[in-house]
């Protein structure tokens, strides 16, 4: 079933996606070689309690750390360790906070260093996507339109588009109705309506699309060992057109980017 959320209830969730963007954007700043993925963890975990937050992957099915951390290879819920970042790197860093009662769920994949431009596009195709697919969030339209959207321009591209993990409903639990896959037929799938609330998120391999679940209960690689990207944003759709809660615009302060792509999913509400 999906709970349609009350504008009262989207302003608390965009706080809560909110304080998410701005951790990673504190995380942006240190994401360089040398750093650990567990000096990333403890600085998310300190920054969202002074915030007013909870960390909210720590202890959700029995996770054991603060944020889902995923280099290279690794598609989601990497487990953050002691290896230090290597020069040439990518990092996929999934957050989520729990706070007034709603969750945000966000993810952003970084560049440590300079990175293989093959790769670079990979980061860039599948930002794209997300977008691509935030554009087909319209009342009126179906899930699978969003799914139908992001798969399309990332295999036409050549990429693998993950089918085990799928993006998902948001509020006052972390995963709700619907799921929202990033493959699909248009037309197919529950209809949009205002005051839905979702978390879409593109996992896309370089090669293919098939993944290994590994032992520890977590790390989910894919199979071929190409590098993998993952971008998140939360959406709601207001008056019929898609309104982001959450923003990259901390990340791109940090890192000094310059970028309009979230001025037409902006609104102040």
């Amino acid at each position: 079933m999906i709970h349609l959320k009350t504008l009262p209830e989207l302003r608390l969730m965009r706080e809560s996606a909110q304080l998410v963007s701005k951790t990673l954007g504190l995380l942006a700043k240190e994401i360089k070689p040398g750093a650990t993925t567990n000096h990333l963890d403890k600085l998310a975990g300190e920054y969202i309690r002074d915030n007013g937050g909870e960390p909210a992957f720590l202890g959700m099915y029995g996770f054991p750390k603060n944020l889902c951390i995923s280099p290279n290879a690794e598609v989601v819920h990497g487990i953050p360790n002691d290896t230090p970042l290597k020069e040439g790197d990518i990092l996929s860093v999934d957050c989520g906070v729990f706070m007034n009662g709603f969750y945000g769920d966000h993810a952003y994949s970084f560049e440590v260093g300079e990175v293989a431009p093959e790769v670079q596009k990979l980061l860039q195709v599948t930002k794209e996507s997300l977008y691509k697919g935030i554009e087909q969030c319209v009342r009126g339209k179906r899930i699978g339109d969003i799914s139908y959207a992001i798969q399309q321009h990332c295999e036409k591209h050549g990429y693998g588009v993950v089918r085990e993990l799928v993006g998902h409903g948001l509020g006052r639990k972390m995963h709700e109705d619907p799921q929202v896959p990033n493959y699909g037929r248009k037309g197919s799938g529950k209809v949009i309506k205002d005051g839905i609330a979702i978390a879409i998120e593109p996992m896309v391999n370089m090669g293919t699309e098939k993944v290994k679940f590994h032992d520890d209960g977590w790390t989910v690689t894919s199979l071929d060992m190409s590098p993998s990207a993952h971008f998140e944003h939360d959406v709601c759709v207001i008056a019929g057109k898609p309104v982001l809660l959450s923003t990259y615009k901390y990340i791109y302060e940090a890192l000094g980017i310059v970028s309009d792509e979230e001025d037409r999913f902006t609104l102040d509400f």
